[in-house]
Protein backbone atom coordinates (compact mmCIF):
# COMPACT_ATOMS: atom_id res chain seq x y z
CA UNK A 1 0.00 0.00 0.00
CA UNK A 2 1.62 3.49 -1.26
CA UNK A 3 1.81 6.24 1.33
CA UNK A 4 0.25 9.60 -0.04
CA UNK A 5 2.93 11.56 -0.41
CA UNK A 6 1.33 14.57 1.71
CA UNK A 7 0.77 12.13 5.14
CA UNK A 8 4.91 10.72 5.23
CA UNK A 9 7.78 10.49 2.91
CA UNK A 10 11.20 8.31 3.35
CA UNK A 11 13.11 10.11 6.56
CA UNK A 12 16.60 9.66 4.79
CA UNK A 13 15.33 11.33 0.99
CA UNK A 14 11.99 11.88 1.38
CA UNK A 15 11.11 9.57 -1.41
CA UNK A 16 7.42 7.88 -1.92
CA UNK A 17 6.58 5.40 0.50
CA UNK A 18 4.94 1.82 -0.17
CA UNK A 19 4.11 -0.46 3.39
CA UNK A 20 5.37 -4.27 2.37
CA UNK A 21 4.28 -5.87 6.13
CA UNK A 22 2.40 -4.91 9.18
CA UNK A 23 2.18 -6.65 12.67
CA UNK A 24 0.32 -5.78 16.20
CA UNK A 25 2.98 -3.14 16.66
CA UNK A 26 4.46 -1.77 13.70
CA UNK A 27 4.43 -1.28 10.16
CA UNK A 28 7.43 -2.14 7.64
CA UNK A 29 8.03 0.67 5.04
CA UNK A 30 10.06 0.91 1.76
CA UNK A 31 11.15 3.57 0.08
CA UNK A 32 10.40 3.47 -3.48
CA UNK A 33 13.73 5.72 -4.77
CA UNK A 34 15.40 3.41 -6.75
CA UNK A 35 19.34 5.30 -5.48
CA UNK A 36 17.42 4.89 -1.75
CA UNK A 37 15.68 1.96 -1.22
CA UNK A 38 15.89 2.34 2.56
CA UNK A 39 13.03 0.17 4.76
CA UNK A 40 12.27 0.70 8.40
CA UNK A 41 9.58 -0.13 10.59
CA UNK A 42 6.88 2.27 11.94
CA UNK A 43 4.47 3.03 14.17
CA UNK A 44 0.84 1.56 12.91
CA UNK A 45 -0.05 5.76 13.63
CA UNK A 46 3.22 7.27 11.61
CA UNK A 47 1.25 8.90 9.46
CA UNK A 48 -1.11 10.77 11.84
CA UNK A 49 -4.55 8.95 9.96
CA UNK A 50 -5.19 7.36 13.97
CA UNK A 51 -4.10 3.79 12.34
CA UNK A 52 -7.39 4.11 10.24
CA UNK A 53 -6.46 4.74 6.63
CA UNK A 54 -3.02 2.77 6.29
CA UNK A 55 -2.56 0.55 9.13
CA UNK A 56 -6.52 -0.76 9.13
CA UNK A 57 -6.45 -0.45 5.67
CA UNK A 58 -3.08 -2.57 5.07
CA UNK A 59 -4.26 -5.99 7.32
CA UNK A 60 -7.62 -5.52 5.51
CA UNK A 61 -6.20 -5.75 1.96
CA UNK A 62 -3.88 -8.41 3.71
CA UNK A 63 -7.03 -10.67 4.80
CA UNK A 64 -8.73 -10.20 1.45
CA UNK A 65 -5.35 -11.05 -0.43
CA UNK A 66 -5.12 -14.52 2.36
CA UNK A 67 -8.92 -15.48 1.50
CA UNK A 68 -8.42 -14.88 -2.35
CA UNK A 69 -5.61 -17.71 -2.44
CA UNK A 70 -8.22 -20.47 -0.52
Amino acid sequence: MRVDPRDGACRTCGGCLEITDADDATMTVDCQEPDCGDSYLVEPDAFGDGCMTYYVGFLARRMEADDDRR
